[in-house]
C-alpha cells in the first residue's frame, strides 16, 4: 500500500521472483499483474508502448484534475485519497483530490514506540487537512498483523486477520482511543474532519464508540463531528440496517471485505486470486449496503476504488464517494466524467 500510494510500480504474489538472480533483467506489468523473467526485445517494445499509453492518459487527466468529477447524467462523485502521511496529502492535492476518505493513522505513527500525545496527533491531522485542502476522514487506530504498533498490546495470535483489530483492540485500550478522539475533535476546530471506526462487526461496538466520542466531546465543549464506520466484515454488511441510527456515513473497505467474504487471506499468495475484490459476492454486499442505507453517504475505499475498470460498477452500485490511491485521483475523475 505504501509503495502504491507513492506511485512506485509494485507486483506481489509472484513466485517466479524468488528465482531471480543478481543482474537479471526482468519485466512486469503491475496493472495487468504479469511477470516475465526473461523479456525479449519484442516484449520490451510492447511494454514500453503500454507505459507510454498510460503516461499519456495520466497527463491528459491531470489537465482537468482540479475540476469536479461529474457524470454525464449530472451526478457529482467525490474522489478522495487514501492518506498515510503529509506527503501523501501533498500528492493528493496535486491530483485534485476532494479530500481524504481514509487517513490511516497507524501508518503515520508506525515508528512510534510510545503512544503519540494528543498534541502530536492534533498537529498532524491539521497539517493533513490544510495540505489537502478538503475534508478528511480520520480512521481510528487499526493495528493488525501486517501493520502492528509498538505501543499497542501485541499478543501473538494464530490468525491476526481474525483477531483483535480496530474497534476490538480499542476496547482494551480505551484511553489511547479517547486520546485519538480528543486529537481529532481539536483538529476539527481548524479543518473539516470526520471520524471513522474500523473493523466494526456488531451494532453494540458502534454504540460504544459513539459513546466514547460523545464523552470526549462534552468534556471539550466543542461541536460534534460526523462519525461513521468502515464496513469490511460480512456480518456488518448483512446487518447494516441495524447501524443506520448509529452512523452519519459508511465506507466500504473492499480489501478486507473481499478476503473475509471469500475466506481467502489477501496476504497469502497461494489463495490471493480467490480474494478478488470484484467478485460477485463482494459486489452483491455493496449493493445490499446501499439499499439498506438510503440517504446515508456511502464511500468505497480499498484497491477496488482505485481500479479504473471498476469505477462504473461502483457508481452504478450507489457509491457517492471513492477514496483512491493519491496518484490515481485525476484518472478516476476522468473515468467518472465519461459515465
Amino acid at each position: 500500500l505504501a509503495a502504491q500510494a507513492r506511485g512506485i510500480p509494485v507486483l506481489t504474489g509472484c513466485r517466479e521472483a524468488a528465482e531471480i538472480t543478481d543482474g537479471q533483467l526482468v519485466a512486469f506489468d503491475p496493472v495487468a499483474r504479469e511477470f516475465w523473467p526473461h523479456p525479449d526485445q519484442a516484449l520490451r517494445v510492447e511494454l514500453a508502448r503500454r507505459n507510454a499509453e498510460r503516461t499519456a492518459a495520466a497527463e491528459r487527466a491531470q489537465l482537468r484534475a482540479h475540476e469536479p468529477a461529474v457524470t454525464t447524467s449530472g451526478q457529482t462523485i467525490k474522489v478522495e485519497a487514501n492518506i498515510g502521511s503529509v506527503d501523501d496529502a501533498q500528492a493528493a492535492a496535486h491530483q485534485g483530490a476532494d479530500g481524504s476518505g481514509v487517513v490511516r493513522t497507524e501508518n503515520i505513527f508506525a515508528k512510534d514506540l510510545t503512544a503519540p500525545s494528543v498534541e502530536a496527533q492534533t498537529e498532524v491531522f491539521v497539517r493533513i487537512g490544510e495540505t489537502i485542502g478538503g475534508p478528511i476522514t480520520i480512521r481510528t487506530w487499526d493495528p493488525s498483523g501486517d501493520k502492528p504498533l509498538a505501543f499497542m498490546p501485541n499478543q501473538p495470535e494464530d490468525n491476526p486477520a481474525l483477531g483483535e483489530r480496530g474497534i476490538r483492540m480499542m476496547r482494551k485500550v480505551p484511553q489511547i482511543f479517547r486520546d485519538q478522539i480528543k486529537a481529532a475533535l481539536l483538529a476539527a476546530q481548524q479543518v473539516d474532519l470526520q471520524l471513522m471506526i474500523p473493523m466494526v462487526t456488531d451494532p453494540e461496538e458502534m454504540a460504544w464508540a459513539k459513546q466514547q466520542v460523545e464523552t470526549v466531546r462534552a468534556e471539550l465543549g466543542v461541536d460534534p463531528v460526523p462519525v461513521g464506520m468502515m464496513i469490511e466484515v460480512p456480518a456488518a454488511a448483512l446487518r447494516v440496517a441495524e447501524f443506520a441510527a448509529l452512523v452519519d456515513f459508511v465506507s466500504v473497505g473492499t480489501n478486507d471485505l473481499s478476503q473475509y467474504t471469500q475466506a481467502a487471506d489477501r496476504t497469502n499468495d497461494a489463495v490471493r486470486q480467490l480474494a478478488r475484490q470484484d467478485s460477485p459476492a463482494v459486489l452483491e454486499l455493496i449493493r445490499l449496503i446501499r439499499a439498506a442505507l438510503p440517504g446515508i453517504p456511502m464511500a468505497v475505499c480499498g484497491d477496488l476504488a482505485s481500479d479504473l475498470d471498476a469505477t462504473r460498477t461502483l457508481i452504478e452500485l450507489g457509491a457517492d464517494e471513492l477514496s483512491v490511491r493519491p496518484g490515481m485521483v485525476a484518472e478516476i475523475k476522468e473515468v467518472v466524467r465519461a459515465i
